[in-house]
């Protein structure tokens, strides 16, 4: 005996309860499975523990910089109450858990939910706990897990993944990181902050090797002048358990060295979560490292079978999720709608201090794409309400068509620079150009001035203007 639904999704969280509550709104009647948390990794284990923990690190960092210009909270500043931070920790995990899926979940006519794991039994049918479930449509939104890399002895070491250490119930006193990417620079400086010695290993010539160089270059600037120890070109061979410590041995730059932890952080990717659920039995095609191949609308290769989040492995941020869940479910039920994923107007921020984000082509995308690229990049120093707030670090980057002026993408690393990219993006929505910018007039003095200076920038001398000058 089997139930049937106008759309079965794999997976309850943010991909795919943006893609069931739109789905409502066509009237269907849908079924989501989730064999874990309710809500998934971002209000579970990832953007919000993450971002919660970072803005508490912050206070602390900002109480030391106000204590250099003579304002302090008390005398005698005391350490970290770790179990009192962690306790909040789980109390906004709850409370947006109850209230963003829990909650929503409880009033959403013709939504519900299973608990455990779906798999394909054919192509219309999946099966749990003995029980089938049959659909018209699927939606495939299991996300990934913090990869593990194959390091010998890593086995005998303690070590966290990207989901662990925001459980932690104590702060380690110092902290390896493998790894140079988002996930890297986000918590080795959350956890350098709250007291922590943190060092990061990163394969490669340079940290984020995604983002524009001269972002990347600016943040490791700045992360090493906080303390942490950024180590590139590593190439590690193993890893060891020495009484209380972990050591990890790499070769940097032909020379043998070791690294000595408390603990070990693997920031190595995301791999996704597409083992054992029957894709083969669908007839749904993975590429060479297990994500799901789908086209602009989210189809995969089987009929009927549609796919969303970081299990298609793109840009892996909630946000882009969310829309990539949305695109598939017009596409199901809005026959012909066009509808269609555009991964170039969604902007995405790394939340370090000063934030990194960036929206639309880089440098080197734009001129693949056959554009003749006319490139600024400007220090944030230039904003005159950085130097109100004492944030003088980073770079902003614009590259912009040169025939037509028309803006191509920004990338920068700013403090508030998660907020400015949203201007950006709608620049870019809006196909807007450079002259847009420089005369859409912005506040006086306010840090988001940046974007409109670095515009200007293309054919003045910033350096010459005045104060609010246009």
């Amino acid at each position: 005996m089997s139930e049937t639904y106008d759309l079965i999704i794999l997976g309850s969280g943010s991909t795919a309860f943006a893609a069931a509550v739109h789905a409502t709104s066509y009237g269907a009647r849908v079924l989501m499975f989730e064999k874990s948390v309710l809500g998934g990794t971002c209000i579970n284990w990832g953007c919000i523990p993450s971002k919660t923990l970072i803005h508490a690190a912050l206070f602390r960092h900002e109480a030391h910089l106000g204590s250099i210009i003579g304002v302090t909270a008390e005398k005698h500043p005391h350490g970290i109450d770790a179990k009192r931070l962690f306790r909040h920790r789980e109390a906004v995990v709850t409370g947006l858990r109850k209230e963003r899926y829990l909650d929503v979940l409880a009033g959403m006519k013709g939504l519900e939910m299973v608990k455990g794991t779906a798999r394909f039994r054919d192509p219309r049918t999946v099966v749990c706990d003995d029980r089938l479930y049959r659909a018209k449509r699927f939606l495939i939104a299991t996300g990934g897990n913090p990869r593990i890399i194959d390091l010998p002895g890593l086995e005998k070491c303690s070590y966290y993944t990207s989901r662990t250490a925001l459980l932690l119930k104590k702060l380690p006193t110092s902290l390896v990181i493998i790894g140079g990417g988002v996930i890297a620079v986000e918590m080795g400086q959350m956890y350098q902050r709250l007291g922590c010695r943190v060092t990061i290993l990163e394969h490669g010539p340079r940290l984020l090797p995604a983002i524009e160089h001269e972002i990347s270059g600016s943040l490791q600037e700045i992360l090493q002048k906080e303390g942490i120890e950024v180590v590139t070109d590593v190439r590690i061979s193993h890893a060891e358990k020495l009484g209380e410590l972990n050591m990890v041995t790499a070769t940097v730059n032909g020379a043998h060295r070791e690294f000595a932890c408390e603990q070990l952080l693997l920031a190595v990717g995301t791999a996704p979560a597409t083992a054992d659920i029957g894709l083969d039995t669908a007839g749904v095609a993975l590429d060479g490292n297990g994500f799901i191949i789908t086209d602009r609308q989210m189809r995969s290769s089987a009929e009927g079978i549609w796919a969303a989040g970081d299990v298609v492995g793109k840009m892996m941020i909630a946000t882009t999720g969310a829309r990539e869940g949305i695109v598939a479910v017009d596409d199901m039920f809005n026959t012909g709608c066009g509808c269609a994923i555009d991964y170039l107007a969604a902007p995405m921020a790394i939340f370090t201090d000063p934030e990194v984000a960036t929206v639309g082509h880089s440098e080197s995308s734009a001129r693949q794409a056959g554009f003749d690229c006319m490139v600024n990049c400007m220090p944030v120093n230039a904003i005159s309400k950085a130097h109100v707030t004492g944030m003088t670090a980073g770079v902003i980057k614009m590259v912009a068509d040169r025939a037509t002026g028309r803006l191509l993408g920004v990338s920068l690393v700013c403090h508030r620079g998660a907020d400015m990219i949203n201007e950006a993006a709608l620049a870019l929505h809006l196909r807007a150009t450079v002259t847009d910018i420089t005369t859409t007039l912005h506040v006086y003095p306010s840090i988001s001035e940046g974007l409109k200076l670095c515009a200007q920038g293309f054919n003045r001398d910033i350096t010459m203007l005045s104060c609010c000058a246009e």
